[in-house]
């Protein structure tokens, strides 16, 4: 067989399709890239998510009441004076977006108007904080995104 280039440029091609093909291949089967979804019941929560609207729509005046400040021990969060704290119920749920296994909720119990977060489920990053509220017969929600 003669080598000439017609044939050196067919067999350029040939590698350099099974060059991409392999980190196609790898990168698709690879477990150190996790191409999860943000939740594991994507449809399930869009149908809920006009609720979701509805208590953010609720907690418009009472968003940029809280504070949220970054402590030795955690996240204090502070909720707006003109709530009485002793009639809040709800929960804290705290997601990190580059790892799904670091989200964690937990109930929303106050003894005064002051939330603290402890520092030892914390990681340093980014944290998008919802608190989901029940407050006199109402649902409300405040989204904050943090850096800790």
């Amino acid at each position: 067989m003669k080598f000439n280039w017609g044939t050196g440029i067919v067999l350029a091609f040939i590698a350099f399709i099974a060059f991409i093909m392999y980190f196609v291949i790898l990168a698709s089967t690879d477990n150190r890239a996790n191409h999860d979804l943000v939740t594991e019941e994507y449809y399930k929560e869009e149908l809920a998510y006009q609720k979701e609207i509805d208590a953010l729509n609720n907690a418009k005046d009472y968003a940029s009441q809280f504070s949220f400040v970054n402590q030795e021990n955690g996240i204090a969060i502070t909720f707006p004076p003109k709530m009485n704290y002793k009639e809040i119920e709800g929960k804290v749920s705290l997601y990190r977006p580059s790892n799904k296994h670091l989200d964690f909720d937990f109930p929303l119990s106050l003894s005064n108007k002051h939330l603290l977060i402890p520092d030892k489920g914390l990681l340093d990053g980014r944290w998008d904080i919802k608190i989901y509220w029940n407050y006199q017969g109402k649902k409300y929600l405040v989204k904050e995104s943090i850096t800790y």
